[in-house]
């Protein structure tokens, strides 16, 4: 028997790290994790070559969670690109235990875990792998579910969740990585007072507003060139900011503006995707 679940990334609307409020959502861009038994032990792939650390706890989580003996392979594929701040963390554990208990669940009769509980299955995973700062709850609950989400990451709980509208994603990467557990959280919780006043803008529904504002705060503290989103502003482009604690910038747009903001991001040194939001979240393949 083998379980297959795809998990999308997500993008930042608000960044969680200055106040414990955040708010994400999906993006066509996924993480696929396969599983199946094995004689013993965990074994766990990334076909890409990322570090299977988070995957491998991902997994004994959910083995003791059920309390079977069991060895399972994990084997993951991903067009992700990793410590990019597009939650592509998030979207491997979602996936990985997702799939695993799925496994686990059909194979020996047992009550799958339900949705909540894997989610929160997964933060535990980041936090105890040392991969964020606030266990990213706005970042898994936006990659298991979809859509958007507004979340209070402190208390795990979701304020609000609903579909984003079909629009252009347009990410532009830089060529280098950013570790979110290696950021300077004292320098961002300075922002607090203003990231706020980005959070009531999404949760009065000002979701493009909230979405370039926290952006180009979070590039004064993290060392950011700003420049980057007004470019893509400029190119008309509905909103567009830093993603995570970067190196990522995300634009939403319309269509007829797609080209126009890969123009104007084209002398930049790294690469530009175009994907779409994502609304469907983390599912089972077969």
């Amino acid at each position: 028997m083998k379980k297959t679940v795809r998990s999308p990334g997500s993008a930042t609307v608000i960044n969680a790290i200055a106040t414990g409020r955040g708010s994400a959502f999906g993006i066509g861009l996924r993480v696929e994790a396969e599983a199946e038994l094995i004689d013993s032990g965990v074994e766990c792939i990334s076909r890409e070559g990322a570090d299977t650390s988070l995957m491998e706890l991902c997994t004994r989580l959910v083995i003791e969670h059920y309390g079977v003996d069991a060895g399972v392979r994990v084997v993951t594929s991903s067009d992700l690109p990793v410590a990019s701040g597009l939650s592509s963390s998030s979207a491997a554990s979602n996936a990985t235990v997702m799939a695993v208990s799925s496994l686990l669940s059909d194979e020996f009769g047992l009550q799958p875990m339900e949705d909540s509980e894997m989610l929160n299955m997964a933060v535990d995973a980041s936090l105890q792998a040392g991969v964020s700062v606030t266990g990213a709850y706005d970042d898994a609950s936006a990659s298991f579910y979809g859509g958007l989400t507004v979340t209070d990451n402190m208390e795990r709980r979701i304020i609000l969740r609903e579909p984003m509208e079909n629009q252009k994603v347009l990410i532009y990467m830089p060529d280098r990585k950013s570790l979110t557990a290696q950021s300077d959280v004292p320098r961002m919780k300075l922002l607090a007072p203003w990231v706020d006043m980005a959070f009531r803008e999404v949760l009065d529904g000002r979701v493009h507003s909230a979405l370039t504002l926290n952006g180009i705060l979070y590039c004064a503290s993290l060392g950011f060139d700003p420049g980057i989103a007004l470019d893509a502003l400029e190119a008309g482009a509905l909103a567009a900011g830093l993603s995570g604690t970067g190196p990522s910038f995300v634009a939403l747009a319309h269509e007829d503006s797609e080209a126009d903001i890969i123009d104007a991001w084209e002398n930049l040194e790294g690469d530009v995707l175009v994907t779409s939001v994502d609304n469907e979240g983390t599912r089972i393949l077969e």
